[in-house]
């Protein structure tokens, strides 16, 4: 299955509707400034939308989940059924992310994009070439073919989920802390002890072990950050993080931003920017993950995080937070009034 498109390019934000942005933003009555990340929101949002009035209210949420061969290594503190009894309680409404997406009023889609399921799910979609990938201490965890059709998966997705003010990702698969911290560690050239962190709740013991799992799998691949992101993502890779790259290039081609959300979907990210680095200015990242390689992966993105909560669950639920200020960005940006229509004095320059 060819990726050609994933090279396909995206559009550029509207400069005229960034600086007509910045120009509402400074007539509004405040001190210029005085909203800090909540004006730098709004005018981001503005010149992407390529509109005068930005908007957050129609947000999707779209979680890829997939199953990891090398979770049998001990790399999580929970066993790899996790995964596919996770996607019915996604699917029944009772995880952290659908209770968010119902607080916020935005539809929660779950595609199992490579768990263990043999039979699909009611409630969400099946999309994936293969029921987890393979051990990557042993061999590549996808083929060629399968990257090709988890990275597609990802662009069905956005498809699928039709216009969009922005669109948020989220994920979930035991083990995918893991192949997360592999792929970071290959595209950065960042020893995995700099990236692995404690997952799912991992003691220093579990730590040490997830860290050599790694330093293993890299070396088996022959994998530093020279090496092609494609060829990163087949060999320690997942189905759900590919599909994540996938559905974030695809989501830039088609003019909708992003809100990424923590570690594992900012590696997908990453990813995603070496596949195609017309994506860049289409993501907005929503929070600094507790998980320790997040700083890296943030920092090697120029990114500033809307919030830092200590957060390290997965599933979108930081985005779907971020997504809270990003309405209330939106609406002061909308709603204030000018220093002229409210009949304030402007500022005096000495």
């Amino acid at each position: 299955m060819p990726t050609a498109w994933i090279e396909t390019p995206c559009p550029a934000p509207s400069a005229r509707h960034e600086a007509a942005a910045r120009a509402r933003q400074a007539a509004l009555t405040k001190p210029p400034g005085s909203l800090g990340v909540l004006e730098t929101l709004a005018v981001t949002l503005a010149a992407l939308q390529a509109t005068d009035r930005p908007r957050a209210a129609h947000a999707p949420v779209i979680l890829f989940a997939g199953d990891h061969g090398v979770a049998a290594k001990g790399v999580s503190a929970y066993p790899a059924s996790v995964t596919v009894e996770m996607l019915r309680n996604f699917a029944s409404g009772g995880a952290a992310v659908a209770v968010l997406a119902r607080e916020l009023g935005v539809p929660l889609t779950v595609v199992d994009a490579g768990t263990l399921a043999t039979e699909p799910i009611a409630g969400t979609v099946v999309d994936k070439p293969r029921c987890g990938t393979r051990d990557f201490t042993v061999e590549p965890a996808m083929t060629d073919g399968e990257l090709a059709a988890a990275l597609a998966a990802g662009r069905r997705a956005v498809a699928a989920a039709g216009p969009a003010d922005l669109v948020l990702f989220g994920e979930m698969g035991i083990g995918n802390t893991t192949s997360a911290a592999a792929v970071a560690a290959a595209l950065l050239g960042t020893a995995p002890a700099d990236i692995a962190g404690a997952g799912t709740g991992l003691d220093a013991e579990g730590i040490a072990r997830k860290v050599a799992v790694i330093e293993a799998g890299l070396a088996r691949h022959g994998l530093d950050a020279s090496s092609d992101p494609r060829r990163i993502l087949a060999a320690v890779g997942g189905l759900e993080i590919a599909a994540l790259a996938g559905a974030i290039v695809a989501a830039a081609q088609v003019g909708r931003p992003v809100l990424v959300d923590g570690f594992i979907v900012t590696v997908a990210a990453l990813a995603a920017t070496r596949l195609n680095p017309g994506c860049i200015p289409w993501l907005i990242y929503s929070h600094r993950s507790a998980e320790r390689g997040h700083a890296h992966v943030l920092a090697a993105l120029g990114a500033r995080p809307v919030l830092d909560l200590n957060l390290r669950l997965g599933e979108g639920s930081g985005a779907a937070a971020a997504l809270a200020v990003l309405r209330l960005a939106c609406a002061l940006h909308n709603g204030m009034a000018t220093f002229e229509e409210a009949a304030v004095s402007g500022r005096t320059t000495p």
